[in-house]
């Protein structure tokens, strides 16, 4: 059996050859900390953020030397915060490796933050495993990994067993419509998430289709972003049906879609029920005058709504001008915010803001974008030259 002296003396073998790979990482990382020295002495008196100490983790060296990986100092640095930072590093599966093993002897980690990092479904399945396990792990940020539907299943599997994360971001990880299955069986699984974002992925009508019975379900999140995705036709409504029997969300990002007039008009039934949502962004999503006229009919009834961005929709002064009147119409409305930026109003919707502003004073309207204002008087294009000017 080893001992522990001669594990010590294996272990500074191992902290010498570490040193002598990560030195260069070092000396870089020296570099960007000299800026800060004067806030981070203290920190580095404890030994988090002091050079010197960086190879004395042996299990996280020995991780990355099992799998030739070459230790980064940032990621040393971390080994006993609560927060693990390590973005932009271009680990790839082999580092998510390196990653889980340390996650699952470091106890203390609280927040995982490996965005942009080239995991893919394989490094996603490797971290998935220590995941399901965890018990500190609150909060996960795995976007722009590349993950696919592959590495939404894993993570969706081992989460749903897992009830101390609260908060999970898988933005940019090409989700498509096999992924929706998944994350659908996830969400009518878990119960302690409460924040997820799925923004920039490629979920399309029907992922819609399938998302929103598993939303109508949900009994844990209480923010969803869902912004930049593909949720149209009835993907857009059958997704809007699922926020009308939702008894939890309170902050939902649907900006930039495509829901149209008939998802704008799902929305507008849904409002009519739901009693909990708060806040609401439906930017850039082709709602033209006909649509906005529908979602107000939610809005003349719905008593929890504070926010409700609707800029960048083609509903000009009319749809405008039907919305806040829904608004003034509702002597129970709790709206505080309604945006209508990039949404060029005229003199009449401005007079009517003006005599709603009197009667809502606590209603703050954002509205249009800047309009040109010409002078009666054109200046001249050229000036007459001065005396001085002929010499």
């Amino acid at each position: 059996m080893e001992g522990p002296a001669e594990r010590a003396g294996e272990d500074e073998d191992l902290e010498e050859k570490a040193m002598a790979v990560a030195g260069p990482l070092a000396e870089l990382g020296e570099a960007e900390d000299s800026l800060d020295t004067d806030l981070d002495s203290d920190q580095e008196t404890e030994g988090i953020h002091g050079h010197r100490e960086l190879a004395k983790d042996p299990l996280c060296l020995r991780s990355c030397q099992t799998h030739s990986l070459m230790p980064a100092s940032s990621f040393l640095r971390q080994r006993i915060a609560e927060e693990l930072n390590v973005r932009h590093r271009s680990l790839g599966p082999q580092g998510a490796q390196a990653v889980a093993s340390t996650l699952a002897a470091n106890p203390s980690i609280k927040r995982l933050d490996l965005r942009d990092n080239g995991l893919c479904g394989t490094g996603a399945e490797v971290l998935a495993a220590v995941l399901s396990k965890s018990s500190s792990i609150c909060d996960v940020d795995l976007s722009e990994n590349q993950l696919g539907a592959a590495g939404a299943q894993a993570l969706c599997a081992a989460l749903a067993e897992n009830q101390t994360v609260q908060k999970i971001q898988l933005a940019g990880n090409c989700l498509e419509e096999q992924a929706a299955q998944h994350l659908a069986t996830f969400l009518l699984a878990q119960t302690s998430v409460k924040s997820l974002d799925l923004s920039y992925n490629h979920l399309n009508d029907r992922a819609g289709e399938i998302l929103g019975p598993a939303l109508a379900e949900n009994t844990g999140l209480t923010e969803l972003n869902i912004s930049w995705n593909h949720l149209r036709g009835s993907g857009a409504t059958a997704f809007a049906k699922g926020l009308e029997a939702n008894i939890f969300l309170k902050v939902l990002d649907i900006s930039y879609n495509g829901f149209g007039d008939s998802g704008a008009s799902a929305i507008g039934e849904a409002l009519k029920t739901n009693n909990v949502l708060e806040e609401l962004n439906l930017s850039n999503n082709r709602i033209s005058m006909v649509g906005a006229l529908s979602l107000g009919l939610g809005l003349q009834v719905n008593q929890t709504l504070r926010i409700l961005v609707v800029s960048r929709n083609p509903m000009r002064s009319e749809g405008c001008f039907g919305l806040l009147k829904s608004v003034r119409n509702n002597p129970a409305s709790t709206l505080e915010l309604l945006d209508f930026s990039d949404i060029q109003v005229n003199r009449e919707f401005d007079d009517f803001a003006s005599s709603v502003k009197v009667i809502l004073p606590g209603l703050c309207l954002k509205t249009g974008s800047p309009r040109p204002e010409y002078k009666k008087e054109l200046l001249p294009i050229f000036k007459p030259s001065s005396p001085a000017s002929n010499h």
